[in-house]
């Protein structure tokens, strides 16, 4: 191995710029004994991971390899070993993306999962920590490389995956627009852009139980083509991603009525909670966009952990420290209401449009409960039942009087409400190291 032993030993490093800002970089070399890791080729990325956290700088890895170096054996795993605690001690320090342009199999796939952010190709990329010929011994299956951890998985499935590309090209561009809305470090202040006047607000349906697109309503609310909407195929239930208002790089979390009627489920809590804390810990206020009617109920959600998963996003929301904004857009019921970002979980301010619905439970749940009685005696005063409820219980002016919510605004309001309020809290970021950002 050490006569065949390339020049650069199969991995070229060293710094870049973009948009004028420094950046590490370092880009695995599939024509080099297949891009394969040895102690050398791990050698040189740690180098460019701690000068990374020395200068304070991003990190871009452009990924294309087939695992560890089997002829160097412990060599090239301990190699891994060093660049996992690298990509550890960086987490939450510096921002760290990572480019699958190829494979990515075995020990490789975990160095880009304690990344931030990981863009893959459409085609042609993989990952998976066990190709498909040992599945093939173990399992006794047949399974192509796409389907076993192609970017259709990655995206829709297992989540792994934030972004997709079509092209190396292309998966560049989104690595630099990403790096747009981050500071070079926790310790730096986050990039201000150009403001830019937001979309039209669209008007949402009358029914509470017709559907909309949430991506509508926020592109209402921030500066145009600034939306960069990550994970959009896995957990669609729950919309997050890097906008900005007035210039200013924010991070959006939103229900999503078009799926699942935007309930909250374990899927849609870890992601919202691994977004949430990138979002503190490089110093990016939250937007929060309420419409959901709660858990989603059933025996697989609870034997898979939902109330474990699910206290994720409320411990992620508790613990962020950057502004924290929320605004109801129609209804927030039960626990989900308490964990989008209410004002008992620390919000710095919440506002509710006036036809918002905040309550333990819907209105017609409630009232089969409360007056199951009144009911039994006479089904047919229901409707009225549930009106009353509806009025007596769940308005908008309820909460706000008790201080659940700081303001009833109408929705063309949002946007210079939420950019307002941005501004007078714009001094409370302090830049700082606050915590890692720990896969979950």
């Amino acid at each position: 191995m050490q006569a065949k032993r390339p020049a650069g030993d199969g991995v070229v490093t060293g710094h870049a710029t973009v948009d004028g800002r420094p950046i590490g970089v370092f880009a695995q070399d599939p024509s080099a004994l297949g891009g394969s890791l040895g102690e050398i080729h791990a050698a040189k990325i740690v180098a460019v991971l701690r000068q990374a956290g020395r200068a304070r700088m991003p990190v871009v890895g452009l990924l294309d390899s087939g695992g560890a170096r089997i002829q160097e054996g412990l060599a090239a795993l301990d190699g891994y070993g060093a660049i996992f605690r690298a990509n550890v001690q960086l987490s939450g320090r510096v921002p760290q993306l990572s480019l699958i342009l190829g494979a990515c199999a075995g020990g490789a796939v975990y160095s880009p999962a304690l990344t931030d952010i990981i863009i893959m190709l459409r085609e042609n990329a993989h990952m998976f920590l066990t190709g498909p010929q040992v599945v093939k011994a173990v399992t006794f299956e047949d399974v192509s490389p796409s389907d076993l951890g192609g970017s259709e998985i990655h995206t829709r499935h297992s989540g792994v995956a934030h972004l997709v590309a079509s092209t190396p090209a292309e998966a560049m561009d989104l690595a630099r627009r990403v790096l747009s809305y981050l500071p070079d470090s926790c310790w730096d202040e986050i990039p201000m852009g150009i403001p830019a006047p937001p979309g039209t607000m669209p008007r949402l349906p009358d029914s509470p139980r017709v559907p909309y697109d949430v991506r509508q309503v926020i592109a209402g609310i921030v500066d145009s083509d600034s939306f960069l909407e990550l994970q959009s195929r896995f957990a669609r239930n729950l919309v997050v991603g890097f906008a900005r208002i007035e210039g200013r790089p924010v991070g959006v979390v939103a229900n999503q009525p078009l799926a699942l009627a935007g309930v909250l489920d374990i899927s849609a809590s870890e992601k919202g909670a691994r977004f949430v804390r990138l979002c503190d810990a490089f110093g990016l206020p939250l937007v929060t966009l309420v419409d959901t009617p709660g858990f989603l109920p059933g025996t697989k959600q609870e034997t898979n952990g939902v109330i474990r998963k699910g206290a994720k996003l409320l411990y992620a929301f508790s613990e962020a420290t950057v502004p924290r904004l929320t605004v109801v857009l129609r209804k927030a019921f039960g626990g989900a209401y308490i964990v989008m970002n209410s004002k008992s979980l620390g919000a710095d301010a919440v506002f509710c449009w006036p036809r918002a619905q905040m309550a333990v439970m819907g209105a017609e749940g409630a009232v089969d409960i409360v007056y199951r009685r009144e009911l039994r005696d006479d089904p047919g005063v229901r409707p009225d039942l549930v009106a009353g409820y509806e009025r007596e219980v769940m308005a908008p002016h309820l909460p706000a009087e008790r201080l659940s919510v700081d303001e009833v605004i109408e929705p063309e309001q949002t946007r210079p409400v939420l950019a307002a309020t941005l501004r007078t809290l714009a001094r409370s970021v302090r830049p700082r190291f606050r915590h890692d950002n720990l896969p979950q």
